[in-house]
């Protein structure tokens, strides 16, 4: 399984972003697709998880109400839209995926097989 990201970039406090994490396939091992964030101050952080076969969706609370997860199921793509976006949003922001059927894993990134490359998001203040 190979894990494709994009969408980051520099945005103003307040702004929008949309990433987009593709997937080569489905598969069991790959069933829960998570958003995690990292700073070089900080270990990594959990953003946003949905699961392929029963939507389930989670969010840190840093961002629920801000962040939306989404999938297309069609495109095999994980979608995190980020509005009001903060400079404490600033991050690289890396998709996984694995087999994490317990919702309260969602947030242990040793839970995930896979990965793909980080996309650095920059909110200016």
């Amino acid at each position: 399984v190979q894990l494709q990201a994009s969408g980051g970039g520099l945005v103003q406090n307040g702004g929008s972003l949309r990433l987009s994490c593709t997937t080569s396939r489905r598969t069991f091992s790959s069933s829960t697709m998570v958003w995690f964030r990292q700073t070089p101050e900080k270990e990594r952080e959990f953003v946003a998880a949905i699961r392929w076969n029963d939507d389930d969706i989670r969010y840190s609370d840093s961002v629920k109400g801000r962040f939306i997860i989404s999938k297309d199921n069609a495109k095999n793509t994980v979608h995190l839209q980020m509005n009001s976006l903060k400079p404490e949003d600033t991050a690289v922001y890396y998709c996984s995926a694995g087999s994490v059927v317990a919702t309260t894993s969602y947030g242990d990134p040793r839970k995930y097989s896979y990965w793909g490359r980080g996309t650095q998001v920059t909110v200016s203040s």
